[in-house]
């Protein structure tokens, strides 16, 4: 094959010559389980913050959007804007290492939060994390696309998924264990920087595994790149830009309503998932361990079964011909969580806030292993990391972390004016933020269909 064009439809398409090795499921499965050990560590460390709202308001003086900002808007920015720089060395060089590499960043920067003095040093550090997390995910979708066979995809990389959910989880029970821990202790102080709450303790302690988690992903060998645009060998070079912007372009409808019904339930997932332990300690009076531990195991049960029904519903239609099943579940288990996303925060008892709750996690956790599934699906080796970046990561990231935690704080503090009314803000937005999602996706599911028709033309 000689030369090339400035679009990869008018290209010669083919798959990767020669025979491509086939992974057992003991290799695929072990390596999914690290990586997703890996994504459990990296939504403790980012997730820590959550926990410690009411001791971080009470000693360092910051308002309901200050900590919607740290949350959010400081992590969400630069975990976005990182993305694609990051995904498009993911796509050339060693994914295993560009992982590692983002692990230490993070631990690092999660470390440096519990010694900040004020909000620009904490959002510096937030900053930080993001930078460092920005690492794992076009990486990790890359490798265990190229790892799993085609018919078990959605369950392989859902479960991978589930570490969003498990991390969620984790990060508020050990937030609430360390809590228990620390809440009698004095300050504490370190040499040449001084004295430290005690509750700071938290973000050394969440940071530690880091280096134990370095230690198993050289356990990891990175994979043969399946599904290029090019046979092997002109497949190895990067392809320029230009053509990444001219297969998104060709496939738009389909990449805006992924980003805008993703982005949407994002709003939901962070907006609940910032303010839920302070929600049950303004509305019911809880303390906050007690809500910690009660909200970190519906998120780490629930959450986590959810993201993987998700996926085996979709490959069980897939299997059954239904060739838009990541597009049509994600949509339905949308629609299906906006009742109790609206709810809940109404509830007149914590026990029925808490039924109402395990359902909302159940639905609004189900589409997102299938999300990543969907672009793979239709997105050749060459561009995976970047297309993941960009067209998913970046805008769900940016308008779920980046809107919905700051959108709780800001009816609660401009609309309604009462922190005590925090429940009423949380009822708004996971309603509309519900409405929108379900149908955003509904609208993409034809689009997502012609996708899958063009990419039959490189697929092997």
């Amino acid at each position: 094959m000689t030369g090339r064009s400035s679009a990869p439809g008018k290209r010669q398409l083919t798959g990767d010559a020669g025979v491509a090795p086939v992974y057992g499921p003991a290799r695929y499965w072990y390596v999914t389980v690290v990586l997703m050990l890996a994504y459990v560590l990296s939504y403790v460390d980012r997730s820590i913050l959550t926990l410690l709202v009411e001791p971080i308001r009470r000693d360092m003086g910051f308002s309901d959007v200050q900590i919607s900002l740290l949350h959010g808007l400081a992590f969400a920015l630069f975990y976005s804007l990182m993305g694609f720089p990051i995904g498009r060395i993911a796509d050339r060089r060693h994914r295993v290492g560009i992982i590692a590499i983002g692990i230490t960043v993070w631990s690092l920067m999660t470390a440096i939060c519990g010694i900040a003095r004020n909000f620009g040093q904490f959002f510096l550090a937030r900053v930080g994390v993001g930078v460092g997390e920005a690492a794992l995910n076009p990486a990790a979708y890359s490798i265990l696309t190229d790892y799993f066979p085609r018919d078990k995809l959605s369950r392989g990389i859902s479960t991978y998924v589930m570490g969003t959910y498990m991390g969620f989880g984790i990060s508020y029970l050990v937030g609430a264990w360390v809590l228990r821990a620390v809440e009698d202790l004095p300050d504490f102080e370190i040499p040449m920087l001084g004295s430290f709450h005690s509750w700071q303790m938290a973000f050394f302690l969440v940071a530690a595994p880091g280096i134990l988690l370095l230690a198993l992903l050289t356990t990891v060998r990175e994979p043969y790149r399946r599904d290029r645009l090019y046979r092997h060998g002109a497949g190895k070079q990067s392809l320029p830009v230009r053509e990444f912007f001219a297969f998104v372009y060709k496939n738009r409808r389909t990449f805006l309503c992924h980003a805008g019904g993703y982005g949407c339930l994002g709003v939901l997932v962070n907006g609940m998932a910032l303010w839920t332990p302070a929600f049950l300690t303004r509305t019911y009076g809880w303390e906050m361990v007690d809500a910690g531990m009660a909200y970190g195991l519906i998120l780490l049960v629930f959450g986590a079964i959810g993201i993987y029904c998700g996926g085996w519903l979709a490959d069980h239609l897939e299997a059954r011909g239904r060739r838009t099943a990541t597009f049509r579940t994600a949509a339905v288990c949308a629609s299906c969580a906006v009742l109790p996303a609206t709810l809940f925060p109404l509830a007149n008892t914590p026990s029925s806030a808490l039924l109402l709750m395990a359902p909302m996690v159940f639905l609004s956790a189900a589409p997102w292993g299938i999300a990543v599934a969907s672009i793979q699906q239709i997105t050749p080796n060459e561009l995976r990391g970047q297309v993941s970046a960009l067209m998913y990561l970046f805008p769900v990231n940016l308008i779920g972390i980046g809107l919905g935690p700051t959108a709780v704080a800001l009816i609660t503090e401009r609309g309604f004016g009462n922190p005590a009314d925090l429940k009423y803000s949380m009822s708004i937005v996971g309603c509309v933020a519900g409405v929108m999602a379900a149908g955003i996706l509904s609208a993409g599911i034809r689009p997502f269909r012609e996708s899958l028709r063009r990419a039959e033309h490189w697929k092997t």
